[in-house]
């Protein structure tokens, strides 16, 4: 998120006060003393907000709003006024205005308003940016989150793999999101508006390949967990792949196919037929940096699925994410972004081997969560939406110790 403030302000001993208030908040002020100076960064390209003083000499607050919404009607502008201002303030605000605050003003509620404001301008670059992504179909920006190099390279690869009529190995730790690869790529493809079909290789016997290889004509077949897949599979699927047919194989795996193929368990001619494109997903470990923007994004699903408004996400709190392994990857970060939605962060920080019951116990108090969060707290309609008796549901409110008061809004 922009941390940048475009300051206007004619005092320059006001100025000054309030871009140490906004230095001492680690935000970025960009401190100017007329709008005709600060007229060229005022585009619908500034990705921060805009803080003016409503009387100055010249071009005065109400032009520069004016202003910048005839460059961005979504351009956040905080107006400052003087003592008696008020009325004008207000009616600024008809006009547009994100806030005004009545100099002098406190720091907290300066800050406060600001960062309110930043995070709406936060909000609406990242829908535009998403909106964009959707008109220009890139599939693989669209959804093969981060921001690292490692990220960006594999998007890179995802892109030009997709071109390619070629079988492709998908390799990568557990819940690096190798099915989620998968579907980029075929979305990506040619092939884009033909069947993508998915299959489980563990137990698929040579009718259900058959079958599978119908289904996905003229689109792509993938195959998850290949290694898995049984003996008399494998010979009948390379010999799909020998013939000359319209379907193009995407194969997943965790394991390590190589070893497989020496140790007898994965026949070498698939796999050497199969590993002509490889790609690797790298694991979270390798770039923790990616962490903050897929826990966020994956705190936004939640919240939206949960029918919950989406928590603060802070800095601390995403440092602290970095520091663990996720052995999980994608996967964990995903389900720990759903406990902290539902009020439990603590269970987000802390790796811990549950038994099963404690974790059946932890899902069933998940569940009674979402349901009153969705229900506003109401206990009688989120008991219906699970389907169980009001007692029941009562009972087991008090057993985990949650009050349906404390999710009305």
């Amino acid at each position: 998120m922009s941390k940048q403030i475009l300051l206007v302000d004619d005092d320059s001993a006001v100025r000054d006060a309030v871009a140490q208030t906004l230095e001492l908040a680690d935000l970025e002020p960009i401190a100017f003393s007329s709008f005709v100076a600060a007229k060229d960064t005022i585009c619908a390209d500034f990705e921060g907000v805009v803080l003016s003083d409503i009387r100055m000499p010249g071009r005065d607050g109400f032009f520069l709003l004016d202003y910048a919404k005839s460059q961005d009607p979504d351009l956040p502008v905080i107006l400052l006024t003087g003592e008696g201002d008020v009325p004008m303030a207000v009616s600024a605000m008809g006009q547009g205005a994100f806030g005004f605050l009545e100099k002098p003003c406190a720091p907290k509620d300066l800050l406060a308003v600001v960062e309110r404001a930043l995070r709406t301008r936060n909000i609406v670059l990242e829908n535009r940016r998403l909106r964009v992504l959707v008109e220009t179909g890139d599939p693989a920006e669209r959804m093969l989150f981060g921001q690292s190099e490692l990220s960006q390279a594999l998007r890179t690869r995802v892109r030009r793999v997709s071109q390619l009529e070629t079988e492709v190995l998908i390799m990568g730790a557990r819940g690096a999101g190798i099915s989620k690869v998968a579907e980029v790529i075929h979305l990506s493809s040619p092939r884009s508006k033909s069947p993508f079909v998915k299959r489980a290789g563990s137990g698929m016997s040579p009718d259900q390949l058959n079958e599978a290889v119908s289904s996905a004509k003229s689109g792509s077949l993938f195959i998850d967990e290949i290694a898995l897949l049984p003996a008399d599979s494998q010979l009948a699927l390379l010999e799909h792949l020998e013939q000359l047919n319209s379907v193009r194989l995407l194969a997943g795996s965790t394991r390590d196919l190589v070893q497989a193929v020496e140790t007898g368990s994965f026949n070498g001619d698939l796999f050497y037929r199969i590993e002509v494109t490889p790609l690797r997903i790298p694991p979270l470990s390798e770039r923790p940096e990616d962490i903050p923007v897929l826990f966020r994004h994956y705190v936004a699903q939640a919240s939206e699925q949960a029918g919950l408004t989406a928590p603060e996400v802070t800095q601390e709190f995403t440092s602290s994410l970095m520091t663990q392994g996720w052995p999980g990857n994608t996967r964990s970060l995903m389900s720990a972004a759903m406990r902290f939605v539902l009020g439990m962060p603590e269970d987000v920080t802390q790796v811990v081997e549950l038994g099963l019951s404690e974790q059946m116990a932890s899902v069933e108090k998940s569940l009674l969560i979402a349901a009153l969060g969705r229900h506003n707290g109401r206990a009688v309609e989120a008991a219906a939406g699970l389907q169980l008796p009001r007692k029941t549901f009562y009972d087991k409110l008090a057993r985990y110790g949650i009050r349906a008061e404390d999710f009305r809004r």
